[in-house]
């Protein structure tokens, strides 16, 4: 076998590999690279349900975000969003943005706007009845959400019904938004 040979047999190989690589990494892409907390969160493309636009996770660049998927169906999805509107009442006029991103594909979006009038909700809710969010995000269920901090890491992930009103909770966002967090109470035998 000449020289020549030989480097067209070692280009082969490497060309393989590297295709068998590139294969490996796109196929196990969610295994090898986990959307969890402490990545970047993905981006997204999800329509407001009021105002027709399309809104995407740039559009809270530097922003304290809390992403939250769920559907109309989703029973869980229906005990949290109250505790997630009096959040929103407390922390959106600090900065807090709540984006609820609806991932209905049987009903469309008035059903989703009436579903929101009758909770009382007043943050944004979106609509991707394509699912791509939950593929991006990696959902395994719902509701599923994601806290995502100014320089777009998630911080927290959380699957199934939260209250969002809790102390812990406040203090992720009081964190977040660089507040300092109100005193702790002090027990009866502590004094």
């Amino acid at each position: 076998m000449t020289v020549r040979q030989q480097w067209i047999v070692v280009g082969i190989v490497v060309a393989v590999l590297g295709g068998g690589l590139f294969a490996g990494v796109r196929l196990f892409a969610d295994d090898l690279f986990p959307v969890g907390v402490g990545s970047a969160a993905p981006s997204f493309t999800a329509k407001d349900v009021h105002t027709g636009a399309t809104r995407t996770l740039a559009d809270y660049g530097g922003q304290v975000v809390l992403l939250n998927i769920w559907a109309t169906w989703c029973e869980p999805c229906k005990i949290e969003m109250p505790s997630m509107e009096e959040l929103y009442r407390a922390y959106g006029p600090r900065g807090v943005h709540i984006v609820a991103v609806s991932i209905d594909d049987v009903v469309g979006e008035d059903s989703i706007r009436a579903y929101a009038k009758q909770l009382g909700l007043t943050f944004e809710i979106l609509h991707d009845p394509t699912h791509a969010i939950e593929r991006a995000y990696q959902a395994t269920g719902y509701p599923e959400s994601f806290v995502i901090d100014r320089a777009g890491v998630i911080r927290r992930k959380l699957i199934s019904a939260v209250d969002w009103t809790s102390p812990g909770s406040r203090a992720l966002f009081d964190e977040l938004l660089g507040a300092p967090a109100p005193p702790r109470p002090v027990a009866a035998t502590e004094r």
